[in-house]
């Protein structure tokens, strides 16, 4: 069922362990996850780009076909429908398009624009019986067009950011986009402890999360992190996959090139990854 992400979040708050959030590009990725978490009784966040959702033709057509496949599919777990590192305007399109959780990312922005911006969206968001993230910092690296430097947050500013209202909330703590780098020097424990303490407990949202050793994940479910992203493990889970099937000739076989042969072992690529996931960070069987 389609609902905003307040309860699962606070819920994993308590618990301590983390949502996993999801990024969807097609029907592939979005029934993978959602049968997976069905699979799991575990809530799930579907995360929606600012290009995924262009490349799928609008936010309105993403979110006609979650509500769809969602009810089609019978699924009774939690499942929220937020947009990815938005921007403002396209935070006001997912708003309209029937989202039920958005994230503006206003980091980019001098501090006091992105306090500005963030406050006009969490009383539009909360109007509209949404959850929001806010990002104070930034997640370095680059992913579907949205490039950060990777700036550590600050503690202070997270708690201004906080206290006016929004959800959950991204820090960056040295966490990156995409594939991480062997010379990466981890997550930032002591800044994130910090922000933690300083922002009264607020959930704490991970992005970045592919790749990241287990052992830090789960520190970090310890020091207030509620939401994990993840988006690259599942393409190259997905790109790995369709590559051996090709190369291993299988789409000249019979009918192997009809799409729904082709994308299968992809998909059940993303299933494992997400049934990875969610293990690791603890949703699994708290729907």
């Amino acid at each position: 069922m389609v609902v905003n992400a307040k309860e699962m979040i606070q819920k994993a708050n308590r618990g301590h362990y983390a949502v996993a959030q999801i990024n969807i590009n097609n029907l592939e990725w979005t029934k993978a996850a959602l049968l997976t978490a069905q699979e799991l009784n575990s809530p799930v966040i579907l995360g929606v780009s600012g290009g995924a959702g262009k490349y799928m033709t609008g936010f309105s057509t993403v979110a006609a076909m979650v509500r769809a496949m969602d009810d089609s599919l019978g699924i009774t777990v939690p499942v929220a429908l937020h947009l990815d590192h938005g921007g403002y305007e396209e935070s006001l399109a997912c708003v309209k398009a029937g989202f039920s959780s958005i994230m503006f990312d206003g980091s980019h922005f001098a501090f006091e624009e992105n306090m500005a911006k963030t406050a006009e969206l969490v009383k539009l968001a909360h109007e509209n019986g949404m959850t929001i993230e806010a990002e104070v910092g930034s997640i370095g690296g680059e992913e579907d067009g949205v490039v950060g430097m990777g700036e550590v947050a600050s503690p202070e500013e997270c708690k201004k950011i906080a206290d006016l209202g929004v959800d959950f909330l991204a820090a960056g703590i040295g966490n990156i986009h995409g594939v991480y780098p062997a010379n990466w020097k981890g997550l930032d424990f002591a800044t994130l402890e910090r922000i933690h303490e300083i922002t009264g407990g607020i959930p704490l949202v991970l992005h970045g999360g592919t790749g990241i050793p287990a052992e830090m994940i789960q520190k970090a479910i310890s020091l207030g992190v509620s939401k994990i992203n993840v988006n690259t493990e599942c393409q190259l889970s997905f790109a790995a996959a369709t590559r051996k099937y090709i190369e291993d000739g299988k789409d000249k076989q019979g009918k192997g090139f009809d799409p729904r042969k082709l994308l299968a072992p992809g998909f059940e690529a993303i299933k494992v990854t997400v049934r990875e996931k969610l293990e690791l960070f603890g949703s699994a069987g708290k729907a």
